[in-house]
């Protein structure tokens, strides 16, 4: 039997693969591709409410080596970076997990 971490990854993984492997580069996100996966793997994370302008912006930031695509170290890193400040946010919170949506105070 799997392990959640061991699911968590895998999730990661072929999360990754699935919408990397929609068009172009199947091993890189264009930006049509990184914005499609934050709306409909992270909703509760993704303000419905983003500008064209502000998924530009956050597909830039995320480019580290400037290709216009978004590779697989740089997702990690960005899902890695996510996780960490969602760590602080539901630090004070009850160790139940997952985190209750109520927290923080």
């Amino acid at each position: 039997m799997s392990r959640p971490l061991e699911e968590a990854m895998v999730a990661i993984i072929c999360t990754f693969r699935e919408y990397a492997a929609r068009c172009g580069d199947p091993y890189k996100l264009n930006k049509g591709e990184l914005k499609e996966l934050l709306l409909k793997e992270l909703p509760s994370f993704m303000p419905s409410q983003l500008s064209e302008c502000d998924y530009n912006q956050l597909f830039c930031a995320l480019d580290a080596d400037k290709d216009c695509e978004v590779n697989f170290q740089e997702y990690v890193a960005a899902m890695s970076s996510l996780s960490v400040l969602c760590n602080e946010f539901f630090r004070d919170c009850p160790r139940d997990c997952p985190a209750e949506p109520t927290c923080p105070k």
